[in-house]
C-alpha cells in the first residue's frame, strides 16, 4: 500500500497523466542505453560502424511491422507523432487526383487541424456527446473535391473509439487514421491506408513517430525530400531512439491484455466516484473506450485550480485542451461533443498505476472539489 505523509499526499508522487506520455517502459531504457553504442552512425555508409547502425535501424522496423501486422517496408520512423500525422495526412492530399479537400471530425487532434489548414480544404462533420463520430455524415461529407478522409482511432481526450472499419468508401479515397492515443494499446483499425502512431505514448522514447503507408497506397512526400535510407522520412535517422522504441511495443504488446483488464477495472471504479460527486459528469463511451483513460468534468471549479490542488497532493493529472500547451485553454473536443468543459479534469493510468494509487486519488478527490468551489463561495 502506497503510505502518505500527515498532509495525505502519497510517499511518491502519482503520475496520472499518461495519456501525454507514459514513462519510459524498463525494455526501452535497456535497449536505448545498449544502442546508444551501436547505432549512431549514418547508416546509408559502408564502413562498419555504419552497417551496424543500418543492422539496427532494419531491426527496429522489422519489430514494428511484426507487432502492428504489416510489412517492413510500410513501416517509416519520424521524428514525433505530430510529424507522423502531418507526413501521412499531407502526403495523401498531395497524391490525392479528387482534389485537396479532406473530410474529418470536430473531435480529431488539432495536428489533423493544422495540416488540413496548411495544405487542404476542411470538410469538417461533428460527432455524437459521447465522442463518437457519425460515420454516416463522415461520408456524406466525402464527396466531390474530397481526397481523404481523417478518422481517429480512438479519441485523446476522451478515449472514446472510433469506428474506423465502418467505413465505406470509394477506392480511390484513402483513409488517413491518428492512431497515436491507441498504438500499442489496442489492435490497429482495420480500413486505413496511412496511419500515425506515436512511441512516447506508449513507453517508448520521446520523438520517435510511426508512420505506415499501405503497399499500394497514392502518397507523396509533402515536404522537401531528403536522401535518407526511407524515402518518406527527413533528416537523420534516431537510431537508438527507433530501436528502444521497437522494444517497448514489443514489450508493451506482451503484457497488453494484463494491463488492460487492470487498468479498465480501475478507470471503472474512477468513473463511478466521479460521477458520484455533485455537479461532476463524466464524458466519453463508457464501454467502446481507450483502457486507461477517463475525462471528467466539475461544474463550479476551475480546471487550473483542481490540477493544482490535485498535484499539491502527490496525484499529476491534466486538464483543458490535451492539443495544446495551456490548461487555460478550453478543451475543444468537449466543446464539440456539446458537453461540460468547464473544470475539466482527464486522468489516465500507467502500466504500474496501482489499486492503492487509485485509492489514494479517489480520498482526496471529493475534498479538492469541495475545497475549491468553497473557495469561489459556491
Amino acid at each position: 500500500m502506497t503510505s502518505a505523509d500527515p498532509s495525505g499526499a502519497p510517499r511518491r508522487p502519482v503520475y496520472l497523466d499518461s495519456a501525454s506520455a507514459e514513462p519510459l517502459h524498463p525494455a526501452a531504457r535497456d535497449t536505448l542505453l545498449a544502442a546508444l553504442e551501436r547505432g549512431y552512425a549514418d547508416p546509408r555508409r559502408l564502413h562498419g560502424p555504419a552497417r551496424d547502425a543500418r543492422l539496427l535501424l532494419d531491426n527496429a522496423r522489422a519489430v514494428v511491422a511484426e507487432c502492428l501486422g504489416v510489412r517492413p517496408d510500410e513501416v517509416t520512423f519520424t521524428s514525433s507523432g505530430t510529424d507522423a500525422v502531418h507526413r501521412g495526412l499531407l502526403g495523401l492530399v498531395r497524391a490525392s487526383r479528387r482534389g485537396d479537400g479532406v473530410a474529418y471530425s470536430t473531435v480529431e487532434h488539432s495536428a489533423v487541424l493544422r495540416a488540413v489548414s496548411w495544405g487542404g480544404t476542411a470538410h469538417e462533420v461533428g460527432a455524437r456527446p459521447d465522442g463518437r463520430v457519425d460515420v454516416g455524415a463522415l461520408l456524406e461529407a466525402a464527396g466531390d473535391g474530397v481526397g481523404v478522409v481523417a478518422l481517429q482511432s480512438a479519441n485523446h481526450e476522451v478515449g472514446t473509439v472510433q469506428p474506423v472499419a465502418d467505413l465505406r468508401l470509394p477506392d480511390d479515397v484513402p483513409v488517413f487514421v491518428d492512431a497515436c492515443a491507441s498504438m500499442g494499446r489496442l489492435p490497429l483499425p482495420d480500413g486505413w491506408d496511412v496511419l500515425a502512431g506515436s512511441a512516447h505514448k506508449w513507453g517508448g522514447p520521446a520523438g520517435v513517430g510511426v508512420l505506415l503507408v499501405r503497399k499500394g497506397t497514392r502518397w507523396l512526400n509533402p515536404f522537401p525530400g531528403d536522401d535518407r535510407i526511407d524515402e518518406r522520412a527527413d533528416g537523420f535517422e534516431n537510431v537508438p531512439a527507433a530501436l528502444a522504441a521497437a522494444a517497448a511495443l514489443q514489450a508493451v504488446l506482451a503484457e497488453r491484455d494484463a494491463v488492460n483488464a487492470r487498468q479498465r477495472a480501475l478507470v471503472d471504479r474512477i468513473r463511478a466516484a466521479a460521477a458520484a460527486i455533485p455537479d461532476v459528469e463524466v464524458v466519453g463511451d463508457p464501454v467502446g473506450r481507450l483502457p486507461h483513460l477517463v475525462t471528467f468534468s466539475c461544474l463550479y471549479v476551475d480546471g487550473e485550480a483542481l490540477v493544482t490542488e490535485l498535484d499539491r497532493r502527490g496525484y499529476g493529472a491534466a486538464s483543458g485542451s490535451a492539443c495544446t500547451s495551456s490548461t487555460l485553454t478550453p478543451s475543444r473536443v468537449l466543446e464539440a461533443m456539446g458537453v461540460l468543459t468547464h473544470g475539466n479534469l482527464r486522468v489516465s493510468l500507467t502500466r504500474d498505476t496501482t489499486d492503492e494509487d487509485v485509492d489514494g486519488f479517489l480520498d482526496v478527490l471529493p475534498h479538492v472539489v469541495r475545497d475549491i468551489r468553497a473557495v469561489a463561495g459556491l
